[in-house]
C-alpha cells in the first residue's frame, strides 16, 4: 500500500511539474514582418517585464556604452543612458562589420568578424578576424538558451540576430525584443545620473553596467596571407 501511495505521489508531482513548465514556456519567436528590424510580436518592450529573471534566457543589450554614431539626429541617444535589469552589455559594433546606418559617424574600428552582404542585404560571408572570435561569440551567446536581444531602436539587435543565425544559432531561440528607447517598464537600470543644476555635471555610471569587455589588443589576429 505504501509503495502504491509513493508511486501516486510521484506521478502527481511529475504532472504538476509538467503543467508548471508548460505554463512558463516562452512564446515562440515570431518576428513582426511589418517591422523593419523584425522585432518580436510577443516579447518586446511592451511585454518584456513579464519575461525577466528567467534561468532559460540569456539577456543581451547590444549597444555601445558611448556610440560615435549620431543617433540624436533621429531622436535616439548615442550614450547608453539606461538598460534593463539582467541584461549584459555586448556591443554589436565590436562583433561584426556594421551594415549601412541611417546616421553619420558609425563605428568603423576592430571587429571579431568581417562581413560581406548580398544584394538583398542578407549576409554573404562572415570571416573571423581572430583565433578567439567564435569562442567569444559562443561564450557570450549560449546556444542552449533563448537569447533576448535589445538595443536602442531595434537595428543592432536585428543585426546581431542575423549574424548568429548565419553562424549556426537556432533562429527559434533568438528574440529581437526591440529598442530600449521606448522601454517604460519597472526594471530600468539608469546609467547616467543627470544633474538638476544646469551648470552641474552629469555622471556616467558605467560601473553599474554588466559589461562584456572585448580587449582586441589581447586577441590573436588570424593571418589570411
Amino acid at each position: 500500500m505504501k509503495k502504491l501511495v509513493s508511486i501516486l505521489l510521484a506521478l502527481a508531482l511529475l504532472a504538476a511539474l509538467s503543467v508548471t513548465a508548460f505554463a512558463d514556456a516562452l512564446p515562440a519567436a515570431e518576428p513582426d514582418e511589418s517591422n523593419m528590424f523584425g522585432v518580436d510580436l510577443n516579447i518586446n518592450m511592451a511585454t518584456l517585464d513579464e519575461y525577466l529573471g528567467r534561468d532559460d534566457v540569456a539577456y543581451r543589450d547590444v549597444r555601445m556604452l558611448f556610440d560615435p554614431a549620431d543617433y540624436a539626429a533621429i531622436g535616439g541617444n548615442a550614450d547608453l543612458a539606461s538598460t534593463v535589469e539582467g541584461f549584459r552589455i555586448v556591443p554589436y559594433p565590436y562583433l561584426a562589420t556594421l551594415s549601412a546606418l541611417p546616421v553619420a559617424g558609425a563605428y568603423d574600428g576592430d571587429t571579431l568578424f568581417t562581413l560581406t552582404w548580398n544584394e538583398d542585404g542578407s549576409i554573404n560571408t562572415a570571416s573571423a578576424n581572430y583565433e578567439e572570435s567564435m569562442m567569444i561569440l559562443e561564450d557570450l551567446f549560449p546556444k542552449d538558451k533563448a537569447i533576448f536581444l535589445m538595443c536602442g531602436g531595434g537595428g543592432y539587435a536585428g543585426m546581431t540576430k542575423n549574424l548568429l543565425i548565419f553562424l549556426g544559432w537556432d533562429p527559434a531561440l533568438l528574440y529581437n525584443v526591440g529598442g530600449n528607447w521606448s522601454y517604460e517598464g519597472d526594471h530600468a537600470v539608469e546609467l547616467i545620473r543627470y544633474s538638476e543644476d544646469a551648470d552641474g555635471n552629469d555622471y556616467f555610471c558605467t560601473w553599474l553596467a554588466d559589461y562584456a569587455l572585448i580587449d582586441f589588443s589581447r586577441l590573436h589576429p588570424l593571418n589570411r596571407d
